[in-house]
């Protein structure tokens, strides 16, 4: 599986950056022709994270402990201080590499060295960001399920628990449909029928990448997000993100929406309303998901 383990601009070659995939930790870094390359972050001399070395003239990553610098595209050993002659390096010592893909604003890495680079295409969305939240990769996807609203904010836009459609299975992604309202579009009443927006989510069945499109009764495409929820270290999740702003919606809603980024991923989750938040959605996903994932040809199962 290949997972979105940066935005592109976070990736540079002036200091390595340190990500990781559930346990395994990850180094980025651009090489000297501004390939992204990934190693696991641990050095093989003495386990010294690579992420905090340095990155060199020649497009190596060098460990900030000893000063063994290792080639990015195969993660071989390539230079010890004192001792030039590649000869004598023990073939041990080399970093593990891993497979890398960038495309539309994000970065990808693959567990598995060799692996064939996704088929994503697309625009590079101009609004992004990345956030740690202190929820597993799963419950996090349960929740943008469930309760849209404790995980990701849209300006002037209100999530309301009533589906245009059930989660399903359409061409390998899971797919629902949300309806939504305006903020204030049913004062003073507490309650309103009229549903002006949905909020259509595709999702990775392993991955959990999202893409979100809010819509409204003309199918006119308002805004437009690619969430990347990766599993991270400690049963936390990283989420990276790119959005960007759709057709023009008229009158003052429309315009409120317009003002500069209208998308954000939320650093916590209210932990009281979680708790409260029914299994609505999420409790036929994972029936969903293992059919899907039963579909996939057992080399890529075996690396989910």
């Amino acid at each position: 599986m290949w997972w979105a383990v940066a935005r592109s601009e976070e990736v540079t070659s002036a200091k390595p950056l340190a990500v990781d995939i559930g346990d395994q930790p990850i180094v980025l870094w651009r090489d000297n022709e501004g390939i992204v390359r990934a190693l696991e972050d641990r050095c093989p001399h003495r386990r010294a994270p690579l992420s905090l070395g340095c990155i060199r003239d020649t497009g190596w990553i060098q460990c900030g402990y000893h000063g063994w610098s290792y080639d990015g595209e195969t993660g071989r050993l390539k230079e010890i201080p004192n001792m030039k002659d590649q000869q004598k390096f023990p073939p041990v010592y080399k970093a593990i590499a891993f497979g890398v893909d960038e495309a539309a604003g994000l970065v990808r890495v693959n567990l598995r060295t060799g692996a064939v680079p996704s088929e994503i295409e697309g625009p590079v969305f101009g609004f992004s960001g990345t956030t740690h939240v202190s929820l597993g990769h799963q419950d996090y996807l349960d929740a943008l399920y469930d309760n849209p609203e404790l995980v990701i904010a849209i300006r002037g836009v209100s999530f309301t628990p009533y589906l245009m459609s059930e989660l399903r299975n359409q061409n390998g992604m899971l797919v629902m449909e949300r309806s939504c309202q305006w903020k204030g579009l049913h004062w003073p009443a507490p309650f309103s029928s009229d549903f002006p927006l949905t909020i259509l989510t595709e999702t990775h069945p392993v991955t959990g990448e999202t893409r979100l499109t809010l819509r409204d009764t003309e199918f006119r495409e308002l805004l437009r997000v690619v969430m990347a929820p990766v599993p991270a270290a400690r049963g936390t999740t990283a989420v990276r993100w790119r959005a960007e702003l759709g057709d023009r919606h008229p009158g003052v809603r429309g315009t409120a929406l317009r003002r500069g980024n209208p998308f954000s991923v939320r650093d916590s989750v209210d932990g009281a309303k979680l708790r409260v938040t029914k299994r609505s959605v999420s409790i036929h996903g994972e029936d969903l998901r293992n059919a899907i994932v039963a579909e996939i040809p057992h080399s890529e199962a075996v690396a989910a």
